[in-house]
């Protein structure tokens, strides 16, 4: 039986790339407070997910007969960005909110850090399993 990588991690290798789309958006739409008709823009993590898990789920099947299509892995750097709703839009068309960007930011810095320390510790796990310790 062959050893996966892809199942020993679940999907949190996944999470780490749709977190680190996310900081760059997030970061764009500080960077862009003040600039005008700029639009804020976030992924909506959860449903981006939810897409990965049914990939995931699905590409366990097999295929019957030559002509059925397979199932390709799942790529979590097409998560679609989506518009913010403002809750207060300036008078440049900047939606820009700062202070949400910044908590959505430092908010999604942590639950990126506790992925990769998930991860991390798999990964240490797998290594102690390897060397028989």
């Amino acid at each position: 039986m062959a050893f996966n990588l892809d199942n020993a991690f679940g999907i949190h290798g996944e999470a780490l790339k749709l977190r680190a789309q996310r900081t760059a958006q997030l970061a764009a739409n500080i960077a862009n407070v003040d600039t005008p008709n700029y639009k804020s823009k976030d992924i909506d993590f959860k449903t981006a997910m939810k897409q990965v898990q049914q990939i995931n789920d699905s590409s366990t099947l097999s295929r019957t007969q030559k002509g059925h299509m397979t199932m390709s892995g799942s790529s979590a750097s097409s998560a679609p960005l989506l518009y913010r709703v403002p809750t207060q839009p300036s008078i440049d068309g900047n939606t820009v909110n700062a202070q949400l960007e910044q908590a959505q930011f430092s908010k999604n810095a942590v639950e990126y850090q506790a992925s990769f320390n998930f991860l991390n510790g798999s990964i240490k796990g797998l290594l102690t399993a390897i060397r028989g310790e």
